[in-house]
């Protein structure tokens, strides 16, 4: 591991219990190719902490690296001391372990890890590949939330080093996914193929956006594009929710997801009755 090579990391959440198995430390990392109209994290959109939210508010739809997606190939350096980091910024790999070391008891007392979200961590490839190949070398449990859009040698590159991976599904029809995420879908499908191939561990995730995600149309494309994949029977249903308005008014975004209401507990549990009907293990939440 180079202690000196370093990411953008907007926020570390202690005591998460929703982010995979157990009890776990969640990173996340800044940056993200998509401009979903449901983000809740629009803080992640940034490259840098400093970027402004007009320079973050149009995707850069070129996956082919780190650099080519807005962050520069190398950050500017961190301090490697002190240890303890209480305000998420620019970080080391080391600075960053720390932080999640400080709860090994924790993973160890419920089968709990690390999570790297954001944003998309994958826009930070090199620092998230070395950040997870520390964790393993500790024993702890690792897994990666990812949107799946990017080029498909990044996923390959940790394979090895990921425990789970906790995949975004959105949308099956091309035009609808570039409407509402910014970016084509044919990365996110090519990627998820891959990663069921090699029988990766994945829990794919489903926001569940009124009248967006949650079409019949959509529903059925999601079914029978798992089905024909084959490995991939755990489905998480995520209840899209409003809790992020407050943070598109602080960032002066747009929220076009303004007036749109949460689904309702029944229309949520008619849809994991109906995945679980095709044979998927299915939850809502994460």
């Amino acid at each position: 591991m180079n202690p000196e090579l370093t990411g953008a990391v907007f926020d570390i959440r202690r005591f998460a219990i929703h982010d995979g198995p157990g009890i776990r430390v969640t990173a996340f990392l800044q940056g993200c190719p998509l401009r979903c109209w449901w983000c809740h994290n629009p803080e992640g959109l940034r490259s840098l902490p400093n970027e402004s939210p007009a320079q973050a508010a149009t995707p850069d739809s070129s996956a082919d690296s780190s650099s080519a997606a807005g962050i520069p190939a190398t950050l500017p350096s961190a301090s490697p001391t002190p240890p303890r980091v209480r305000t998420p910024g620019v970080l080391t790999v080391q600075q960053l372990i720390a932080e999640i070391e400080r709860d090994h008891l924790f993973f160890d007392e419920s089968g709990g890890g690390a999570t790297f979200s954001g944003g998309e961590p994958l826009m930070q490839a090199e620092f998230l590949a070395a950040a997870l190949k520390a964790c393993r070398e500790r024993d702890i449990h690792t897994a990666v939330d990812t949107a799946g859009y990017a080029p498909p040698a990044q996923l390959e590159s940790i394979l090895e080093t990921v425990c789970l991976f906790l995949y975004d599904l959105k949308l099956m029809d091309p035009a609808e996914h570039l409407k509402y995420t910014g970016v084509p879908n044919d990365l996110v499908l090519e990627n998820l193929r891959m990663l069921a191939g090699k029988a990766r561990e994945v829990i794919v995730r489903v926001p569940v956006v009124p009248g967006i995600t949650d079409t019949p149309g959509n529903v059925e494309a999601i079914a029978s594009f798992l089905e024909q994949t084959g490995n991939l029977l755990e489905i998480h249903l995520l209840p899209y929710h409003k809790a992020a308005a407050a943070k598109y008014d602080r960032l002066r975004l747009e929220n076009k997801m303004a007036g749109v209401e949460p689904p309702p507990p029944e229309r949520m549990e008619a849809l994991r009755s109906w995945f679980a009907g095709r044979g998927f293990r299915v939850q809502i939440g994460g």
